[in-house]
């Protein structure tokens, strides 16, 4: 049965598409994105009597931040959801034009029957440290690009008297972000405390703690690991074909940043962490593959994330050494 009023919106940089529907009449309408255009949303839901519903947007980073966390404040529901998971969706619908106006409509349909979770806006802390590790984030990458090119050793003294000048400077930034992430997570309690709980799990370090908390919704949020581990993008993709099950890789439909700051952490807890050591040997005695492996790995850290942010308690290889380790 379908519910409450749905909004779809397409967002672009410049502007974004609406779509409302409540399963029999239906609007249209395009707005800025703006502050100014987000008020300006509000009014025109309100006077469509669409002054309650569902929103429904995809995940297009900060285009669509704001006009999220305005709705959220003026009452709506909102949901943020991978364009994956729409573009399948519209796949499924058999689509094969794509409009912004289509996309919108598209969105609201999909709000209106499958019901996505909801999503809660991050608190101005957890905003700010989001902002610091991906611009800590950045400034690696840049640098490891700089890096790279300075080893290939075809350039002329003075391009690489820059690049050494470039190095240097992008490594000072990565000191000064990596200092400021720091005193900001112990500048809020509760930040500090969960940073405490997520390093005591053996191959998390501070670097990949702050990432967790920065993009991590609150754990609140999820009824079980499971959920968390599709929220990362680190659920199984499994077919079937007559007689043949096999696995096809991560579905990847979560989040991206996630995802990536635990594959190092993985590797390491293979090697030191007492319990994921064991689980991933006997994996390697199936036959699994290394990068399985560490996918594995992965799931599991986040398995025990869930544990410890929930229970509020530090990490014990020594109690999980004694339990049995599903694969």
């Amino acid at each position: 049965m379908l519910k409450k009023t749905a909004i779809g919106i397409d967002i672009s940089k410049a502007k974004y598409d609406v779509y409302v529907t409540d399963g029999v009449k239906s609007w249209r309408n395009e707005f800025p994105n703006t502050a100014g255009g987000h008020r300006k949303l509000v009014k025109w839901l309100q006077k469509i009597d669409a002054a309650a519903g569902h929103v429904c947007l995809e995940a297009t980073g900060r285009y669509g931040e704001e006009v999220a966390r305005c709705l959220h404040g003026a009452g709506y529901t909102v949901s943020i959801v991978n364009p994956r998971i729409i573009k399948r969706y519209a796949q499924v619908q058999g689509l094969r034009n794509k409009t912004d106006q289509l996309d919108a409509k598209l969105l609201a349909t999909y709000c209106q029957r499958e019901q996505p979770r909801s999503w809660q806006p991050p608190t101005p802390q957890q905003r700010k440290l989001q902002a610091l590790t991906r611009y800590l984030d950045d400034l690696k990458e840049n640098r490891t690009s700089q890096i790279n090119r300075l080893k290939a050793g075809t350039h002329p003294d003075e391009v690489a008297t820059s690049l050494r000048t470039v190095i240097e400077l992008l490594s000072e930034q990565i000191k000064t972000v990596g200092e400021q992430i720091s005193d900001h997570i112990n500048q809020h309690p509760e930040l500090q405390r969960d940073r405490d709980l997520l390093v005591s799990i053996d191959g998390i370090g501070e670097t990949t703690a702050a990432i967790v908390l920065a993009e991590l919704p609150h754990i609140a949020n999820f009824s079980n690991a499971k959920q968390l581990a599709a929220y990362a993008g680190l659920t199984p993709q499994q077919l079937q074909s007559g007689q043949s099950h096999y696995h096809a890789g991560l579905l990847k439909l979560g989040s991206k940043h996630l995802r990536t700051a635990l594959f190092f952490p993985a590797i390491s807890a293979i090697r030191h962490n007492k319990p994921l050591a064991a689980f991933a040997r006997r994996l390697a005695e199936r036959g699994k593959r290394k990068m399985s492996i560490v996918v594995a790995v992965m799931r599991k850290l986040l398995h025990y994330i869930f544990a410890i942010l929930t229970k509020q308690q530090p990490f014990d290889p020594d109690y999980l050494s004694n339990q049995p380790i599903a694969t």
